[in-house]
């Protein structure tokens, strides 16, 4: 497993596949890379990927202290500093667009084209999923709530195709300190100001039935981020990437296609 180390000394697994120019995938909160496995191999006809493990999750270290998505997008910095990728493109989904947000508003220069998948402006702006979604995801039963997880992730018909083991539900290995972490990073994240700083061309993609997150931040953040497209795909629920991968995949290769050639 290759680690880099970051300032304050957390060591940061990393993974690296495929060929040609680099494209960052950031997963959601609580997971690590294997969030991609399912569909990570789409892109890699054009582009070599980038993941890393969060702070907390997978090969990581795993320290006992506050984390936020700006500390998640400066673990990604240290990453691309480790290889040497003085430019990406980023395509971040759930709290992975969260960090995504922070490092193209924070880090201009280091980014080329933004996929903002599923994810949210975070702060007063945002909109939380409903009361009835908590609940369910708050059950007593652990098993009740993962189904209800499960629920908001994919359809009924793809989860009757695909029993399973699912990559997105988190890690599993993660200590109950960092999963509080995760929780609170996510949850603290406010980039209602930061958006129309960003001005490298901007994708917003959401699934339409997305409920974990609901549909309208993504016209949100496609309203707020200068130039900004959005694309929603109906039926689709939080893990849109994975079960309507034949629609996403090719749509956000052809976006990061066009925008090369713009730049």
């Amino acid at each position: 497993m290759t680690h880099t180390t970051t300032r304050d000394g957390t060591r940061i697994a990393y993974q690296v596949r495929g060929e040609g120019a680099p494209l960052v995938l950031l997963a959601g909160q609580a997971n690590n890379h294997h969030w991609w496995d399912t569909c990570r191999a789409d892109f890699h006809a054009a582009r070599s990927t980038v993941t890393l493990d969060y702070r907390g999750t997978g090969d990581s270290d795993r320290p006992d202290l506050p984390y936020s998505t700006e500390l998640f997008a400066s673990d990604v910095i240290a990453v691309l500093d480790e290889l040497g990728i003085d430019r990406a493109d980023v395509y971040g989904t759930s709290m992975g667009g969260r960090v995504a947000q922070h490092i193209a508003a924070r880090h201009p220069h280091r980014v080329g084209a933004l996929v903002l998948g599923c994810t949210s402006p975070g702060g007063p702006h945002g909109v939380e999923r409903g009361t009835e979604v908590r609940r369910a995801l708050a059950r007593p039963d652990p098993a009740a709530a993962r189904r209800a997880l499960l629920e908001l992730m994919y359809t009924p018909t793809w989860l009757a195709d695909h029993p399973g083991p699912h990559h997105t539900l988190g890690d599993p290995t993660m200590p109950a300190h960092a999963r509080r972490g995760h929780l609170a990073a996510s949850n603290r994240h406010d980039a209602w100001n930061l958006l129309p700083d960003i001005d490298t061309p901007t994708l917003v993609v959401h699934g339409g039935d997305d409920l974990l997150n609901p549909t309208v931040n993504a016209t949100l953040i496609a309203e707020r981020v200068p130039g900004a497209r959005l694309h929603l795909i109906p039926r689709a629920r939080h893990a849109y990437f994975e079960e309507f991968r034949a629609h996403a995949s090719p749509l956000v290769l052809d976006f990061l296609t066009s925008a090369a050639h713009r730049r």
